[in-house]
């Protein structure tokens, strides 16, 4: 089973693919986790990648394809969730071709839909543990003792430099602009399944679980 969560930053992606990965046994696809353990790896791949990174270039979709290809061929999983790719139409042609090379198929793709300004509201008290990383929040999720993660005992908490309102709204706007129409594309396939991001995390959850069955 292989599946896409869609949705703008914040909409709780990373968590719910957290979720598949215990339960299901699933392989989460990160192009963020690939491209820095690429970087990384000392490989032929990993050098180009890190080459065009320093020069503060992006990385091209053949590239990132490439990556994914190698991490399908060596991964052992139930299936594959893919987290931040794709972004854009081309991409997603991209995709289904790689997978139709390797002899698989998407089987759902999830869209978290999000109200934009109760997830203007839900990231910027956002902070994290940088050991385990729970997430907490300043008004809705406060760490139980203050500075303490409640998981793992920590004291080192983090907070993303771009959670903040304008940071946000700008990668929002990124986000319609770039990866919205992908929307439509999946719904015109046939494989666009809307869940509603803004309710508790156990109900998205069941959500997800109720359509992947």
């Amino acid at each position: 089973m292989n599946i896409i969560l869609l949705g703008p930053p914040g909409a709780g992606k990373g968590t719910q693919a957290r979720h598949l990965v215990e339960t299901r046994g699933m392989v989460q696809l990160s192009t963020g986790d690939m491209l820095r353990a690429a970087r990384s790896s000392g490989t032929e791949m990993g050098k180009k990648v890190a080459e065009i990174m320093d020069a503060g270039k992006l990385v091209t979709d053949e590239i990132v394809i490439g990556l994914i290809e190698e991490q399908l061929t060596s991964q052992k999983g139930a299936g594959f969730i893919f987290d931040g790719f794709p972004r854009t139409l081309a991409q997603a042609d991209a995709l289904a071709a790689l997978l139709g090379k390797l002899g698989q198929s998407l089987h759902t793709v999830i869209e978290i839909r999000v109200d934009d300004e109760e997830l203007v509201k839900r990231i910027s008290g956002r902070f994290t543990c940088a050991k385990c990383g729970e997430v907490y929040h300043d008004e809705t999720r406060p760490t139980k003792a203050e500075g303490v993660c409640d998981a793992c005992g920590s004291t080192e908490m983090v907070r993303r430099a771009d959670d903040n309102e304008d940071s946000l709204r700008t990668r929002l706007m990124e986000y319609y602009k770039k990866t919205s129409p992908l929307i439509g594309y999946y719904y015109a396939k046939g494989d666009l399944r809307p869940v509603n991001g803004m309710a508790e995390v156990k109900q998205v959850t069941a959500s997800i679980e109720a359509i992947l069955g």
